[in-house]
This record gives structure tokens, C-alpha cells and sequence, in this order.
């Protein structure tokens, strides 16, 4: 948890010292990337972690990505403009891939299924707790000393969990592949995994913001990215070690629950990316009040999480994740019927219920998944799924970012003739010009609001549409039975036998028989 903990406290408390820094060090038309490009090394480590976590044991790849991201928190602290802040914070991302995938399979490995969904909630409060606390620590630590220490804080933090892993983590290395012989890491692999997922998330990144999505750099790095992820498919298929080995996609319950989770990601643009700035530029909340409507989610999600096994023990691992993402279709289509301008208190309370609903959805397709494989499978299995949400979410960002400009600049473009001059031209420069709304005419003001709502309201009927895509693809995709290996079996043979929703498996997707 400790470990976790320095990647959920970084993703919020940079935030709020954004202005600190680019004030300090220059750089705004690029201070985006201390964002991107951490996002990217998180997002192309996370398959080569998880494969380096089978072949050599889950402790040294934790133990090195902590050592890592304190490296990374260490060198941001100190640096001299912005490029070497991006560096160091792309540096820092490459230990957040190795904490986010292996925490996350450490818990599978020393928990058997009754007692995971309470394990794997825990986690999700970290990241909770992190989406109160990070924003309040960060704006504390830039308003009364430098902005630098919120990287420093990450090293006490960073080495009581290197202390308490090396003393009290001891790594079983069950069923390893390599026992008995020289591991052999597919090092070709790797670099093109990270050379296809680089460019693509740059492409999907960048694109639309620092350069329209036609232009020659978008159509390079698309046309790049479609090249090595060619060459990753012809180099895997001849590796002994392949990093994403083909078992990845051809077994149903992985590549049901890859598409699932990917499209989870794309639906949680919405609220993460869009939801704040409706709170304050459509509500008129402040920065911190407006966090807090997205921050309930964060509270209800692990809670129903951990009683998530309680449904999914009854009904099915498969109908359980069909009910939560359901149930968020119904939510986020809720959200356009909110009344213009409305209450804080009602886009809170569908976010309340969003997080509760997704806790029914993503918790049982992950636990179900790392129960089919055994222990030397089980890094990669689930550092795919965690990618291909990554990917999902980049692809949200880049496909919900342009349905906002759409909907905004058609809004903008048919204002009445008596106050189209001089209205701004995207979503953020609105949201500005909202926050001194004093130098607006009163029906200037107000016509920006209502373009705010309906753009936002159509994002939310996009994250809608990803939602019944989840839905639709663990209803046709998924096994009926999720599979347990023989592995899991014998740790909790009560549990695989009482579960309508999982039956016994020897590692492969074959029909399951208990």
C-alpha cells in the first residue's frame, strides 16, 4: 500500500503546483508534458514489467521501480528548467509502470479469491485517500514552502516501503518458467513495445492540441506506431521469452476482460477530465469544491469493491461485471438530464453512484482473470489488462476531446449575432474567461454556461456509449464460468466450487468443469 502510494499521491498533488513551477522554470507551451510524459512511460513499461515479473519474481521488479521512482522524485526536485523536469518525471514513470502492475499481482499471489476483493479495496483506498488528500498536500506545500517538495515527500514515504519490502516480503517464485535455467528476456521486444506504445500515446496525446490531427506530425507518429507494433507482432512470434506473448488474446476470459477494461478507460475521461471543469465554469464551484464532486467516486468505488464478492459469489464473476457496467450506462445517461445550472450536490451524487457501480464491474473481471493463471502467468495477465485501460483512457482523452471542440465551437459559431464577438474559441480559453466573468455581459456569461453544459452532456453520452461497448463485450465475449487454474483450486477449493460464476481450469481457457 505504501508502494501504491507514491504513484496515487503523485497523479494528484502535482496538479495544483502547475502554476508554481511553470513560474519557477518557463516553459508553458509545454508543461503538459510533465503529465504526458509520465503517462507514457507508466502506460509502455507496464506489459515489460509484467513479463519481468514472472521470469525473475515479483520483489526485485517492485524493490527496482520503487528505487526508481524515488531516483526520478529525487532528480524533479532538482531541476533547472522545464526539459529536465519533463526528463526527470518520464524517468519517475518508468518506476510508476513497475509499482502500478506488480502491486497489483503481489495481491493475487498471496491472496486466495474470498479474500481478495477486501485486499485489492484496500489498494483502491490509497488511490481514494490520494484524490482527497493529494490536492489539499500539494496546495499546502507550494503555499507555505517550494514547490520541489512535493517530490521530496515522496522519500520518506517511498523508503519505508523499500524497508518494509526487503524485510518482510519474501517471494514464493512458484511455477516459474525459468527455474532450473538462465533466464532469457526478450530485450527486442521490449524496445518495440515501447516504441509502439510511445508513439501512439504521443500521437493521441499531442494530437488536436499541439498539432491538428491531420498534419504531417500526427499522420508520422500514427504511421510510426502502425510500423513497430508490426515488428513487435514479427519479433514476438519468433522470441523464446516473448514480453506479450500470443496467449494474451487467444484465451477468452484475457482478451474478453482487455477490451472490457479498455473501454473502461475510455469512459472514465468524462468525469475525470470533463467533470471539473463543468463544476466550476457551469456551477461556478472553486478549484477545491469542484474536486470534491469528482472525489466521491474515489470513496464509493473501493467500498463497493470490497462487497463485490458477496454479488459475484452468488451470481457469477460474468453477470456481476454485467450489472455494474449496466448500472454505469444508466448513470452516466442520467447525467444530461441534470437540471441547467443545478446543484453540486446532483452531479456528487451520480458520481457517488458511478464509483459504485464500476466497483461491481472492474474488481471481479480482474480478480477473475489473475485466478486463471498460474503464478508465473500472472504478471503478464494482469499488466495487460492495466495497459489496455491506459490505452483506453488515451484514446477517451484524444476521441472525447474532439467531441467537445465540436460541440463548443458549433455552440460558439450559432451565438447570436449580439455577442459573437469576442467570445473565446475552445474549451479552455472558456473556462477562463468564466472565472472573470465580470468583463462578460450578464447573456455572454450565461450563453458560455450553457455551451459548457451541452458540451459536457455530450461527453457523458459518449462515456454512455463506452459503457454499453463494455457491456455488449463481456456479454459476448466473456466465458459464462470464469476459469480457476489448478493453482488457485488448490488454495480455495471452498470458494471454486460454491461459485456459480467460476469453475477449474488447468491454465488454458478450456470448458470448465467445477
Amino acid at each position: 500500500m505504501l508502494g501504491m502510494a507514491l504513484a496515487a499521491l503523485d497523479s494528484t498533488i502535482i496538479a495544483t503546483a502547475v502554476p508554481q513551477i511553470v513560474g519557477d522554470l518557463g516553459g508553458f507551451a509545454v508543461f503538459s508534458w510533465l503529465f504526458s510524459g509520465y503517462l507514457l512511460a507508466v502506460t509502455v513499461t507496464l506489459p515489460v514489467y509484467g513479463k519481468l515479473s514472472d521470469t525473475y519474481g515479483r520483489k526485485p521488479i517492485l524493490v527496482t521501480g520503487i528505487a526508481l521512482f524515488l531516483l526520478g522524485s529525487l532528480a524533479c526536485a532538482g531541476a533547472w528548467d522545464m526539459g529536465s523536469l519533463i526528463a526527470f518525471r518520464i524517468l519517475q514513470g518508468l518506476g510508476g509502470g513497475a509499482l502500478q502492475g506488480t502491486v497489483q499481482t503481489i495481491a493475487a499471489d498471496l491472496y486466495p479469491m474470498k479474500e481478495r476483493p477486501k485486499i485489492q479495496s484496500k489498494l483502491s483506498s490509497v488511490w481514494a485517500a490520494s484524490a482527497v488528500a493529494g490536492p489539499a498536500l500539494g496546495g499546502l506545500l507550494t503555499s507555505y514552502g517550494d514547490w520541489r517538495w512535493i517530490f521530496l515527500v515522496n522519500l520518506p514515504v517511498g523508503a519505508l516501503a523499500l524497508w518494509l519490502i526487503l524485510r518482510h516480503f519474501h517471494d514464493a517464485r512458484r511455477d516459474r518458467p525459468t527455474a532450473g535455467r538462465r533466464a532469457r528476456v526478450d530485450w527486442p521486444g521490449a524496445l518495440a513495445v515501447f516504441a509502439a506504445g510511445g508513439l501512439l500515446l504521443t500521437a493521441l496525446v499531442q494530437g488536436g492540441t499541439a498539432w491538428p490531427w491531420l498534419s504531417a506530425p500526427s499522420l508520422l507518429l500514427l504511421a510510426g506506431s502502425a510500423l513497430a507494433a508490426v515488428a513487435t507482432v514479427l519479433i514476438e512470434r519468433r522470441a523464446a521469452e516473448p514480453i506479450i506473448p500470443g496467449w494474451v488474446w487467444r484465451r477468452r476470459t484475457i482478451s474478453a476482460v482487455n477490451l472490457a477494461l479498455g473501454a473502461l478507460g475510455l469512459l472514465m475521461v468524462a468525469p475525470t477530465v470533463f467533470l471539473p471543469t463543468y463544476a466550476q465554469a457551469v456551477l461556478g464551484l472553486g478549484p477545491i469544491a469542484a474536486g470534491f464532486v469528482l472525489s466521491v467516486m474515489t470513496l464509493s468505488w473501493p467500498i463497493s469493491a470490497a462487497l463485490s464478492s458477496r454479488v459475484y459469489n452468488r451470481i457469477g464473476i460474468r453477470n456481476c461485471a454485467l450489472l455494474g457496467i449496466g448500472a454505469a450506462a444508466l448513470v452516466l445517461l442520467a447525467f444530461p438530464l441534470l437540471p441547467y445550472p443545478g446543484a453540486a450536490w446532483q452531479p456528487a451524487l451520480l458520481m457517488l453512484a458511478l464509483g459504485a457501480t464500476l466497483g461491481l464491474f472492474q474488481l471481479p473481471l480482474i480478480i477473475g482473470v489473475q485466478s486463471s493463471v498460474g503464478y508465473a502467468e500472472r504478471g503478464t495477465a494482469t499488466a495487460s489488462i492495466l495497459f489496455c485501460r491506459q490505452v483506453g483512457q488515451s484514446l477517451g482523452a484524444a476521441l472525447f476531446g474532439a467531441i467537445a471542440n465540436v460541440t463548443l465551437n458549433d455552440r460558439l459559431t450559432h451565438a447570436p449575432a449580439a455577442i459573437r464577438a469576442g467570445l473565446p474559441h475552445d474549451l479552455d480559453a472558456v473556462s477562463r474567461a468564466l472565472q472573470h466573468a465580470g468583463a462578460l455581459t450578464t447573456r455572454a456569461a450565461d450563453y458560455l454556461r450553457r455551451a459548457v453544459d451541452t458540451t459536457v452532456e455530450h461527453v457523458y453520452l459518449g462515456a454512455a456509449a463506452a459503457a454499453a461497448l463494455a457491456f455488449l463485450t463481456v456479454l459476448v465475449l466473456a466465458p459464462r464460468r470464469f476459469p480457476v487454474h489448478t493453482e488457485a483450486r488448490t488454495v480455495t477449493t471452498a470458494d471454486t466450487t460454491t461459485n456459480e460464476g467460476v469453475g477449474t481450469n488447468d491454465g488454458a481457457d478450456a470448458p470448465s468443469t467445477g
